[in-house]
């Protein structure tokens, strides 16, 4: 039987599912700090939420810092026992949250990585029009960068997910905010080219509302993209770690550099806070300052 401290997190746990809407990659990441932290209160036999003390937290975070565990994750770790020991509080099981005044690691931003232009160009050509996946394939990835697009949101769309004739493409993001992201004419193309063709013609594709499907008629995984996008990415001779989260930092790189205001980027990334967006600027600034010094006569 579960004791007391396991039922509370399961109830936390169930409260950020149903009440937040927190997808299941957060919720299997939140589980994973969470049974740390309880497996260290019991090695001090706490098995009452009651019974925490508040230095209890507090020694966990030493022993995560002691392992080497960086500022940014040990800010993740604080963030997930903050909120529940404040659910904690919300719901009288306690009468205090031992971590209210605790301050998070100072956290330097990282810079995402993106590719340039050119880069981007070489890697959407490298799907092969004559095969059948590949035009799946640069249908995905023109996709992908036109709408910046998560990659768990372009394998979970459906065929009536994307409208060619206005343009756009409807997603569901985290917390189930759907959003709806405009595309361009490149990617109108490539989907319009898998649509009448290898997706029209899949034996399996009455059974499987899925947009993108396999050799099987199965809807496409994430680390199956993933492998996909790591070969394109070599035969285009691409040399920096490439993952698909790159392709939505690139998205989003290179609209603000030709111009495109933070709110409109923020809207089409589905971003719930601004500063998460923010980030973006930084890399534009940098393309800013390498015009200024390329052509500035005292650059």
């Amino acid at each position: 039987m579960p004791d007391n401290l396991e039922r509370w997190i399961d109830h936390f746990l169930h409260h950020l599912a149903v009440e937040k809407g927190l997808s299941s990659n957060t919720l299997e990441a939140y589980a994973r700090d969470l049974q740390g932290y309880c497996a260290l209160l019991r090695e001090k036999r706490t098995l009452e939420v009651e019974k925490i003390s508040p230095e209890q937290p507090l020694n966990y975070l030493k022993v995560l810092r002691s392992r080497g565990l960086s500022a940014r994750s040990q800010a993740r770790v604080l963030s997930v026992l903050r909120g529940f020991h404040k659910f904690l509080l919300q719901e009288q099981a306690v009468e205090e949250n031992p971590l209210r005044r605790v301050r998070s690691p100072r956290v330097v931003p990282r810079l995402p990585s993106v590719l340039t232009p050119e880069e981007m160009e070489d890697l959407l050509q490298q799907p092969d029009p004559k095969d059948p996946l590949g035009v799946r394939d640069r249908a995905m990835l023109e996709l992908l960068y036109a709408a910046g697009l998560r990659v768990s949101e372009l394998v979970h769309l459906s065929v009536n997910d994307v409208n060619l004739e206005t343009g756009y493409v409807r997603t569901k993001g985290k917390g189930s905010k759907e959003r709806i992201v405009p595309l361009g004419k490149a990617a109108c193309r490539a989907l319009e080219e898998y649509l009448k063709g290898p997706r029209l013609l899949h034996p399996l594709r009455s059974s499987h509302p899925v947009l993108f499907v396999g050799r099987r008629g199965r809807g496409l995984t994430r680390q199956g993209f993933w492998k996909i996008l790591r070969r394109y990415a070599r035969g285009a001779g691409i040399r920096k770690r490439i993952t698909p989260h790159i392709m939505r930092h690139s998205f989003a790189t290179h609209l603000l550099e030709r111009g495109a205001d933070l709110r409109s980027v923020q809207s089409m990334l589905g971003h719930a806070d601004i500063a998460t967006t923010q980030v973006y600027t930084h890399l534009s600034r940098e393309h800013l300052k390498r015009l200024h010094q390329k052509f500035h006569p005292r650059g």
